[in-house]
């Protein structure tokens, strides 16, 4: 037996739980990855092999048809810039707010300012379909309905606390004799806040924007509640509808089209990932 075989056996009897663990995490990334797979499989199998009652994990005959009904629908171009109206502006707005949120209850005190920490955890506990009844009432009232606004105005609402809670942590690392540093060198409480604190907690900012960007856009809740009969006001999420009926479902038109929605997702991760994941670890490590 070869001594390379030999250090490898014996790293394997030393480190059994490494090993399991790796194991572990193989498996619950193939499970995790199965679905995207047979997604994207599935969106390039012919009709015949899709609505076929012996299903099977690969295809010999890939075709586009699919993908072609799903560009050749009038409006999907449309719901897919309506989308990122709704996802950007989400992400914008709500990471600026967040920002100057989690500043103010880390560095002010000010009364009830424990209370208000306390109500960021207790609004993330009440589940969004309990409140869409009301807000589709508060919609109504200030005439929000088959607009874009009623999709971005409770997004916004939503991922705040999360991202409050989660960029307080980041503020409160910076040491306060790094600000007291920045005002003896005659810096404004601006000027510290935009050109010292925001480029320190950027990589929190990045980890809240993601989560806000994924749940505003796979939103279908709101936008099947508040956009009712202008469908040039609809997101991606309804397209799918167009390929649904219960009569006779195109499979491969939902999977197509499920396809399309993935790749801005994972094109935003790309372009995120190295900050995500100093952000992530930023936010473990307080």
């Amino acid at each position: 037996m070869s001594i390379p075989t030999v250090n490898f056996l014996r790293g394997v009897v030393r480190r059994p739980w490494r090993l399991a663990a790796e194991v572990s995490a193989l498996l619950i990334a193939a499970v995790v990855a199965f679905p995207l797979y047979w997604m994207v499989l599935s969106a390039f199998k012919p009709a015949g092999e899709v609505e076929s009652t012996e299903p099977r994990p690969w295809t010999l005959s890939p075709s586009l048809d699919s993908f072609r009904r799903v560009f050749g629908q009038q409006e999907f171009g449309r719901y897919f810039l309506n989308s990122l109206v709704v996802a950007g502006s989400v992400v914008v707005v709500s990471a600026l707010v967040a920002f100057l949120a989690a500043t103010a209850v880390t560095r002010f005190r000010f009364r009830f300012r424990t209370t208000l920490l306390i109500m960021f955890l207790v609004a993330q506990m009440v589940p969004v379909e309990a409140l869409t009844i009301p807000l589709f009432f508060l919609m109504r009232d200030f005439g929000q309905l088959n607009t874009l606004g009623s999709l971005i105005l409770p997004h916004i609402a939503f991922s705040l606390p999360f991202a409050i809670w989660m960029l307080r942590g980041f503020v409160k690392a910076v040491p306060d004799a790094l600000e007291e540093a920045a005002y003896i060198d005659g810096a404004s409480r601006a000027r510290f806040l935009w050109q010292i604190l925001f480029p320190l907690v950027f990589p929190g900012l990045v980890a809240t924007s993601v989560f806000s960007f994924i749940s505003a856009w796979n939103d279908f809740l709101f936008a099947k509640s508040f956009i009712i009969s202008d469908t040039s006001q609809s997101t991606l999420p309804m397209a799918l509808l167009v390929f649904y009926k219960p009569d006779e479902p195109d499979w491969g038109g939902v999977m197509a089209a499920s396809t399309v929605m993935t790749i801005p997702v994972l094109i935003f991760f790309v372009l995120v990932q190295r900050r995500l994941v100093s952000g992530l670890g930023g936010a473990v490590k307080d």
